[in-house]
């Protein structure tokens, strides 16, 4: 039976968590910036990520003791917590470094697009979550206009021979991000945002630290710069403490498909960012692509009214 208050088709729900996930987005989308910087002031790839990680580790590890004076785990989770810190730190940063260096940045960026798709195929498969309609149709929307960004910063997608092998890495990396935001929900039940935010870097961190040896034995600290400092600063307290600990709240509050249409989000910022600090050009087709992304968002917020008042 179905109340009268399903005449009302739907309504859109903004909450706390998605001003939360906007933020994130604006930290992550100057973090391309700020990279940008630190990698031009000496610092490179590997030893860049590496420090960060050590440091957001250490920074976690800290805010967790203070406010939840706990750290310990629960027996039959080690072994997937320590996966999901492999695949969500050290796979996905080895595979994206490694992979924009082998393709162009309109393949990376449509690739990386793919992440809302692959998190709400996995989530429905996988019976983690069940993903609305609208939820579809703001993954392909929000595609679209990734793709329309893209084209309008003349980063045209190419297919040469010579792309393959960083297209696969990218997208290999796009899988590990996607699957690592999907099998964190079931372990939200029993950890909170922050602990599993720590727990998962912390684990995977001396993994990436190991592999980055020779770029940090290589490394020229005296030639870094303060900028390169105060750019490592903001991306590891920032885009990677924080912003991590915001995305899986809100993989906890709103489901794995919702948090993850952020992701193009992101790219909406960073082509912003980049044209306010960068003076890099931006393009009316780059403008209707961002638009196509927000609409993606707002199709998102909205809920049949009529499903939640069938008894």
């Amino acid at each position: 039976m179905t109340t009268d208050n399903s005449r009302a088709s739907s309504k859109t729900r903004f909450s706390v968590i998605d001003i939360m996930l906007i933020g994130m987005c604006v930290v992550w989308g100057i973090n391309f910036t700020v990279v940008k910087i630190a990698l031009e002031a000496n610092l490179s790839p590997l030893s860049f990520n590496s420090i960060r990680f050590s440091l957001s580790s250490l920074f976690l590890l800290a805010v967790l003791w203070i406010r939840e004076r706990n750290l310990s785990i629960r027996r039959q989770d080690i072994g997937r917590l320590f996966l999901l810190g492999f695949i969500g730190n050290t796979a996905y940063q080895l595979l994206f470094i490694h992979g924009i260096l082998r393709t162009t940045a309109g393949n990376s960026s449509l690739i990386l697009a793919t992440t809302p798709l692959f998190v709400a195929i996995l989530s429905s498969v996988l019976l983690i979550e069940k993903i609305q309609r609208r939820i579809w149709y703001g993954v392909i929307i929000s595609f679209i206009g990734i793709v329309l960004i893209s084209v309008g910063a003349g980063k045209t997608p190419t297919i040469p021979s010579e792309n393959w092998i960083g297209d696969l890495l990218i997208l290999v990396g796009t899988i590990c991000w996607s699957t690592y935001t999907v099998f964190s929900k079931p372990l939200l039940q029993h950890y909170s945002p922050l602990k599993l935010t720590t727990l998962t870097i912390s684990m995977g961190t001396p993994l990436l630290v190991l592999v980055s040896i020779p770029s940090l034995a290589q490394q020229d600290w005296s030639a870094v710069s303060t900028q390169g400092w105060l750019s490592l600063a903001y991306s590891f307290c920032f885009a990677i403490a924080i912003g991590y600990t915001v995305w899986y709240t809100g993989v906890n509050k709103i489901g794995n498909a919702r948090t993850s249409l952020y992701e193009n989000l992101v790219t909406v910022i960073a082509v912003i960012v980049a044209w306010i600090i960068l003076s890099e050009s931006m393009t009316p087709i780059q403008i209707l692509g961002m638009a196509f992304v927000f609409l993606s968002l707002y199709l998102a917020q909205r809920t049949t009214r009529a499903n939640k008042n069938i008894k």
